[in-house]
């Protein structure tokens, strides 16, 4: 894994990268409530799985790929409710994309892919209007396959797509697999069900988890959650991450008109 930590290259190592293999992929997740059993960081732990499981991949391509710090200060309205949530404006997180992808330019990397694991929908309209301002001024080629749109999201988990999702089975799972000794375990065996979709509840016009019907803040069933799933799935989103890349680079084949009946939150 640490073999493709951008932090830990020197400006040598960096300085030598050939732009048009070079790929480096920005995780970006929320500092926010989770439920009572896992942990504020839980987005930017499946962000990080995410990239990590695509830069292995995208090397297997003959591509050159580097994980980011992670973005972890992002738009967190829904949870800002919730005591440990940090939330930041909209207007900051898309001028720090931005930012980064001036910097990445100026060092000669080609193409920036953003793995996103936080779903909150002013993060969402942020993280666009930061590829949009960074695609127009032609700075650098940009991969972010957003899992609450199509095609993506159509290969996710049943939870996932069913919106009720957030601190459920489909993140237990995938923090199970990675950082277990974070997940209160017991607490989660206890929680019970809460199927009350949140993408549904945003649509609906709720502004807050509570609003949306998770007054602990977890949507989904987090007790069913298994660290074969999140192994699995891990698998999955690295697969999308390449996708995207390969995509950007002109030889990706991934092309799907399904629904992904994904949450938009």
């Amino acid at each position: 894994m640490t073999k493709h930590r951008f932090a830990d290259q020197t400006w040598d190592d960096v300085r030598a990268l050939d732009r048009g293999r070079a790929v480096a992929i920005l995780p970006t997740g929320a500092t926010e409530a989770h439920g009572p059993h896992l942990p504020l960081d839980t987005d930017v732990t499946i962000a990080e799985a995410m990239a990590y499981a695509g830069a292995e991949r995208l090397a297997g391509r003959g591509l050159e790929p580097f994980v980011l710090p992670p973005l972890a200060y992002t738009p967190a309205s829904f949870a800002a409710g919730f005591a440990g949530t940090i939330t930041v404006e909209p207007h900051t997180l898309a001028a720090l994309v931005t930012d980064i992808a001036t910097s990445l330019h100026r060092a000669g990397i080609g193409t920036l892919a953003i793995a996103n694991a936080h779903f909150d929908p002013t993060h969402l309209e942020a993280l666009h209007a930061a590829v949009g301002a960074i695609t127009s001024r032609g700075l650098i080629e940009v991969a972010f396959p957003d899992v609450t749109r199509r095609p993506w999201g159509s290969r996710l988990t049943d939870e996932f797509k069913s919106g009720a999702c957030h601190a459920g089975r489909y993140e237990g799972s995938i923090v199970l697999a990675r950082t277990p000794e974070k997940v209160r375990d017991s607490v989660m065996s206890s929680l019970e069900p809460n199927p009350t979709s949140l993408s549904k509840a945003i649509s609906d016009g709720a502004a807050t988890f509570a609003e949306a019907g998770g007054p602990n803040a977890y949507f989904g069933s987090p007790a069913e959650a298994t660290a074969e799933e999140g192994r699995a799935t891990i698998e999955v989103l690295g697969g999308i991450l390449e996708e995207a890349v390969l995509e950007v680079h002109g030889n990706g084949s991934f092309r799907s008109d399904d629904d992904a009946g994904a949450p938009r939150r």
